[in-house]
């Protein structure tokens, strides 16, 4: 079984100046197993099929984590940010799923 140590995106809404809210995103550090490893490609509507992955890393939860797991984005995973598509709680790890390359902005 491989191992996964990389950042993970969570993304909140925040008050940025009075009356005006924004998404933030704050990265932190995690480590754990990477249980499933494969890849697809879509045919869409586009010149260049989607490249997805549908890979399934666990990582172990602390107490920030199961209160924002619902905040989850996006994992930094060999050079790439891949959205977060599924997150189930499996005390004490959490199972995230990841789909298709994450291309909203990180800042």
């Amino acid at each position: 079984m491989a191992k996964f140590h990389g950042m993970i995106g969570f993304v909140r809404t925040e008050e940025t100046a009075p009356g005006v809210r924004s998404e933030v995103i704050r990265e932190y550090e995690y480590s754990g197993d990477v249980l499933r490893n494969t890849r697809r490609f879509e045919n869409g509507e586009r010149l260049n099929d989607d490249l997805n992955i549908n890979n399934q890393f666990s990582i172990l939860g602390d107490i920030f984590v199961y209160q924002n797991f619902q905040d989850m984005r996006y994992i930094s995973w060999l050079g790439s940010l891949w959205k977060i598509t599924n997150v189930e709680i499996q005390r004490p790890r959490l199972l995230l799923t990841i789909g298709g390359v994450y291309n909203a902005p990180t800042n």
